[in-house]
């Protein structure tokens, strides 16, 4: 399959195990691992930081293989869930910098067209993430409230 915005396809690359048996190397019950996790976002890490720490300390490689539930879906249970999801809250941001970026540099044509392309992107995923009532039916992004959060 071939990239959004781009005339590339796309790179090969490693997959998950998949197996949905839990690893037999793994020693910690599934609620260790939960209260790992709950402990790990309490003190302000995000969910795929928490999946990192996790395989690279604790040798676990996914927690829905051993819980049956991802970190996410713990962190809902815990109520510790964060308000806006991950991979939305990273595109504002890049598009934050984007933008700080093109004040500077008013003549950048090429990445006035990369914004274009991160907003639309943003736009997909803030509507699918409203469909499934992951954020409220009143979010918006504007590029110039964006700045001000």
């Amino acid at each position: 399959m071939g990239r959004l915005h781009s005339h590339r396809h796309g790179k090969s690359h490693s997959i998950r195990p998949v197996t949905p048996s839990a690893p037999t190397w793994v020693k910690q019950t599934p609620g260790e691992i939960e209260e790992l996790v709950a402990k790990y976002a309490k003190e302000g890490f995000k969910p795929s930081e928490i999946g990192v720490k996790l395989r690279d300390q604790y040798a676990i490689p996914l927690t829905r293989q051993i819980v049956k539930k991802s970190v996410v879906q713990i962190l809902e249970e815990k109520g510790i869930k964060p308000d806006m999801p991950e991979d939305l809250n990273n595109l504002v941001t890049k598009a934050l910098g984007l933008q700080k970026h093109l004040k500077a540099n008013k003549s950048d044509r090429r990445n006035v067209r990369s914004l274009e392309l991160l907003e639309a992107k943003v736009h997909r995923l803030s509507s699918y993430y409203k469909a499934i009532n992951r954020i409220p039916k009143t979010w918006k992004y504007k590029a110039v409230i964006a700045q001000l959060e």
